[in-house]
Order: C-alpha cells, then structure tokens, then sequence
C-alpha cells in the first residue's frame, strides 16, 4: 500500500511539472506587464526612451522572477538536512525581499496609482478647506469688537445730548467743552466702527472667492479621466486659492484697532473749560476728567481685545506637491491594502507552489524508508548489483560467503562494544548513600 502511495505521489508531481512551469510564467509575464505599467508612470523623458527603458526593466523583472522561483522549485523539494534547508529559507527570503523591491510597489502602483493620486488630492482639498476656514475666522475676529465698540460710541453720544438739553453732567445746559469732548469721542469709535464693518465685505468678497476654488478642486478630484491633467489643474487652483488666503490674513483688521484703541488714550486732548463762571469750570474739568478716566479704561480693553486677536495662530504655508502614482502608492500605503495584497500575492505565489512540492516529496522520501529494501531498489541499482556479483564471480570470489563474512564481522565488532561498555560502567565509582 505505502509501495502504491508513493507511486501516485510520483506520478502526480510529474503530472504537474508541466503545469508548474506554465504557472510560473504566466504569473513572471503578469508581474511584469504590471511592473511596466508602474514603471511607465515614475520616468520622465521622450515617449520612445520611456518606452524603451520601461519594457527592458518589466522584462528583466519577469525573467529575474521565473528563473529564482523555478530555481527553488527544482532544488529546494530535495534539500533535506536541517542547516541547508535552513539556508534555502534565508536565500528565499532575501529572494522574496528583492522581489517586493523591484516589483512588488510598482505593481501597486499600476493597480491603485490612480486611486492613490486622487486620494492625495483629496487630502488637499481637506487642508485648505480648513486653512480657508481659519482664515477666515481669524479676519472676522475683529467683528466681535463692534458690539462694544458701538455700545461705547453710542453711550458717549448719548450722554453728550443729555448735557446739551438738560445739563445732566454739569448742571448747565447747553453745547459747551463736555459736549464737544463726548462729541468726539462718539466720533472717533464711530470711526473704528466704520472700519470694521467695511472690512467685514472684503473679507466676505475673499472667502466666496476662496470657496469657489474650493469647489473647482472638488470637482477635478471627482472627475472622470486620466488623472494627471486634472492635478494640473488642480495645482493652478491650489496656487490662486494659496492667495485667497493669504490676502485674507492680510485682511484682519485687529491691528487697525489696537492702533485706535491707542489713540483714544494716547491721543486724547481735553478742551479748556469755556464756563463763564468759576464754579461751571470747575465742574467741567471735573467731567472732563472723568471722561478722560473712562476713555483710557475703554482704550485698555479694546487694547487688550485686540492683543487676543492678534495672539491667534496664523494660517501655517502650505505647499501643494504633486505626487507620482508610486509616489501616491507608498504615502498612503494604509489606505491600499488590498492593492498591496495583490501586487505581492502575484510576484510570491509561487512560494506556495514550493512548500506543496517539498511537502510532497518529504512524504515520497518517508514512505519509500518505509519499504523493504527489495522495493525500494531500482532496476538500474538491481543491474549494477548483478554486475559487482558477475565480476566478483570472474575473480573466484563467493558472494555468499563474503556476505557472511562481512555479517560475523559485524557480530565480533557489535560484541566487543557492548563488552567495553560494561567494563567501563563497573570501573566507574558509585555514589554513596546520601548522609
């Protein structure tokens, strides 16, 4: 029975010879039309050179695979010591290695090469869509001034009428020192709230702008077509959209207020008081002070508002770096496993072809030393044993009684180990009984 297993074992990987090597090179000729298509998308030069050179490379690929897994497939079944079956498994692993290296990402990159470039663009799209964003929110920070801002304002003017029609600071009606000094005050923040409204159309006129590239971006990332003119495309929206936000840090009006809020304090001049009688000029110098007081506590706050504005992170420079589909392929390897997976099941399958003949052939080997030795002898073996015993023959010799000889000597030698070895057992000393 074991005689018959092995027999079709032997049959069966004869059978598959054939088969092995057509597998071998259809998987090498695969390997290598995909390694020309990646090839292809990494050089530059003239159409024919790129040709040229992409078919010799995908070509010594295919040739380089073939022959190192059909090496291993003849050679590594029949290795059977452990140290050498040891050093087979290293050769194949640097094997394999090599072969990822050369081949493997470029396959990669002809499966998934436009995939990955358009999930590069993608990913651009995703940072300035927040750099927009941040630029943004940081040239509308000074808007959250203007409630104060126009609070103040039309307190100051408030109060200014109240003098004028009935005296509530001074006592005495009419437009006198207190009334221009509020008067100018009101028309001073007045002002500042001029300029922050203004500000507010620029910076809504550059974020519409801003997202309108935003939006062309999106579009060429979904496109449909090859992918490299659209991402020259893209690189000009990157650029116009790169000013957009630039122009709108630039657009932030936080350092015109903490200018203004300077100068209300800094350059804050009082009018003389213009009271006819002592007692009114006294009063108004005391007003007017009080103004000053709270003018300067304004002036500190608005100071202080727009230090925070002004603390805000800027918008960090982007550069926008259009990758090659290998390029793309190994920055976001992560997102393209199964393309990974397939590139390199491709170039190492045959590995799986080498184990199934090891393991086939480590069987044959086990199942023949189990055969008594009349099976296991071949007719070649059987011939050349008749004709040792022929020439034997020729020379006088009797077979038979030099094989019985050889089996005596064989008997004297085994016995006179075994009677060495109890000698030398009897002469060893022997441990006493542990105290």
């Amino acid at each position: 029975m074991a005689l018959g297993a092995s027999h079709r074992l032997q049959d069966g990987v004869l059978a598959v010879e054939t088969m092995t090597r057509f597998a071998l090179a259809v998987l090498a000729l695969a390997s290598g039309v995909y390694t020309y298509l990646g090839v292809r998308s990494i050089l530059d030069g003239s159409p024919t050179a790129v040709f040229f050179a992409a078919i010799i490379y995908s070509a010594s690929v295919s040739v380089a695979i073939y022959a190192f897994w059909s090496y291993m497939a003849r050679f590594y079944p029949h290795v059977t010591g452990t140290a050498a079956r040891g050093a087979m498994l290293g050769v194949m692993a640097l094997g394999c290695a090599m072969i990822i290296a050369m081949s493997s990402w470029l396959n990669a990159a002809a499966l998934a090469g436009s995939a990955a470039l358009e999930q590069h663009l993608a990913e651009t799209v995703e940072d300035y869509t927040a750099d927009l964003d941040q630029a943004h929110q940081n040239a509308l920070a000074a808007q959250s001034l203007l409630p104060d801002i126009q609070r103040t304002s039309e307190r100051f003017a408030r109060l200014a009428e109240d003098e004028r029609q009935n005296g509530a600071l001074t006592g005495t009606t009419g437009s006198g020192s207190v009334v221009q000094l509020l008067s100018q005050m009101s028309a001073q923040l007045n002002e500042l709230q001029t300029g922050i409204t203004a500000s507010r159309e620029r910076v809504t006129t550059l974020f519409d702008q801003g997202r309108a590239h935003l939006e062309t971006m999106r579009k060429l990332v979904s496109a449909p077509g090859a992918v490299e003119p659209r991402s020259d495309e893209f690189s000009a929206e990157v650029v116009a959209l790169s000013g957009v936000i630039a122009s709108l840090e630039q657009t932030s009006i936080a350092p015109s207020v903490k200018r203004a809020a300077e100068d209300l304090s800094l350059g804050f001049i009082a009018p003389v008081a213009d009271g006819q009688a002592a007692d009114l000029a006294d009063r108004q110098d005391q007003v007017m002070q009080t103004i000053r007081t709270s003018v300067t506590s304004q002036s500190q706050v608005l100071s202080q508002a727009a230090d925070a504005i002004l603390a805000r992170e800027p918008v960090a420079a982007r550069r926008f770096v259009p990758l090659s589909a290998a390029e793309a392929v190994l920055r976001y390897a992560a997102d393209f496993i199964p393309a990974w997976a397939g590139a390199i099941s491709i170039d190492l399958l045959p590995a799986v072809l080498v184990f199934i003949l090891a393991v086939v052939h480590g069987a044959i080997r086990r199942q023949e030393e189990r055969l008594p030795f009349a099976q296991r002898i071949t007719a070649a073996e059987l011939l050349e044993a008749l004709e040792v015993q022929r020439a034997l023959s020729r020379q006088g010799i009797d077979v038979a009684e030099a094989v019985q000889a050889a089996e005596a000597e064989d008997e004297r030698s085994r016995a006179e180990t075994n009677i060495t070895s109890l000698d030398m057992a009897s002469k060893a000393p022997r441990k006493g009984p542990p105290a």
